[in-house]
């Protein structure tokens, strides 16, 4: 297996992936780490590297600002778009960039290409739960205009992801919307209901948004417009209520003495939570293995992230999608 790892992507890039990637080839010596970047700053963070571990210089970076569909065309030979191209090209299984979340969907996209039968990609991360076991969510931003045929797609790839990378045998599915009931949603939701329903799925029907982080649905499909606000209200309520708690737990002698007691409890809540645990979120729908970590993720986060493109790799997940859309 090959990985096309973006090591400039990234608010702790290059130091950050490259001392994950050292620590998976030591792990994984049947995989071939490719690190696409300036060299001199990767072997500059890294020292020695194992010998399945490869370094393709490019010194074309593609900035946050950039505008993501421009860049991708503008800037081929930057490290993100370098990677991408290695999947269409076969020289590589999976990529995984920290970079521009426009960006690497336009390179999925652009470089990349769709799969056979599917018109609108979707992005999907997994969200954690109070249950610990996460739900992963579809699509998360990549297609702000899907209709009811596009969300059937997104179950049936979210389940064959869930299924091959999450190791759950039988995938609840459920349809995001603003009630439970079955008459409930616009016109979109209504028309995705019925196709969920007589699906062959294990559909449970439709989920309010404050339902989703319980547990009780394995993979949830929205539109991408639907999908990002979710994602990014649960982003901000989380941040804001940890920021919260450290504030008060820090205010006076009595609540740093509290803190002290709860400490482990907290710890424990924090950790359930962590982006780090979950991985990257795949691409799903191009045809060829494509993820995006975290803008800020650590050493640990790019360890995880790692190991779930090289299972994703051996999975042959692409073909799993060709088989699911054909039932």
């Amino acid at each position: 297996m090959k990985l096309a790892i973006d090591a400039m992507g990234g608010d702790l890039a290059p130091v950050a992936p490259v001392h994950a990637t050292i620590e998976c080839a030591a792990k994984f010596s049947d995989t071939e780490f490719i690190l696409i970047g300036h060299e001199a700053k990767i072997r500059e963070a890294g020292g020695t590297f194992p010998a399945n571990v490869r370094v393709v210089h490019t010194d074309v970076t593609i900035e946050t600002g950039d505008e993501p569909v421009r860049a991708v065309r503008r800037k081929p030979n930057s490290s993100l778009v370098m990677a991408a191209t290695m999947v269409k090209e076969s020289a590589a299984d999976v990529m995984l960039s920290a970079g521009s979340t426009g960006a690497l969907v336009a390179s999925g996209l652009l470089a990349i290409g769709r799969l056979q039968g599917i018109d609108r990609p979707a992005l999907a991360p997994v969200l954690p739960t109070f249950n610990g076991k996460g739900v992963l969510l579809l699509d998360a931003g990549a297609t702000m205009d899907a209709n009811a045929h596009n969300l059937l797609q997104y179950a049936q790839m979210g389940c064959a992801y869930s299924r091959q990378v999450r190791d759950i045998p039988n995938p609840r599915v459920a349809l995001l919307n603003v009630g439970t009931e079955p008459g409930k949603g616009n016109a979109l939701t209504k028309e995705a209901f019925q196709l969920l329903e007589s699906s062959s799925l294990d559909f449970v029907g439709n989920i309010e948004a404050r339902e989703v982080l319980d547990g009780d649905a394995d993979v949830v499909v929205c539109d991408g417009f639907v999908g990002n606000v979710v994602l990014k209200l649960i982003e901000g309520v989380g941040l804001g209520i940890f920021g919260l708690l450290k504030e008060q737990l820090t205010s006076s002698f009595t609540s740093k003495l509290g803190a002290v007691m709860l400490k482990p409890s907290l710890r424990g809540i924090r950790d359930k939570f962590d982006y780090a645990e979950y991985g990257a979120a795949p691409f799903l729908g191009v045809n060829g293995g494509c993820l995006k970590a975290h803008g800020s993720s650590s050493k640990r986060a790019w360890v995880v992230a790692l190991e779930q493109a090289r299972k994703f790799a051996a999975q042959d997940l692409i073909g799993q999608f060709s088989h699911e859309l054909k039932d």
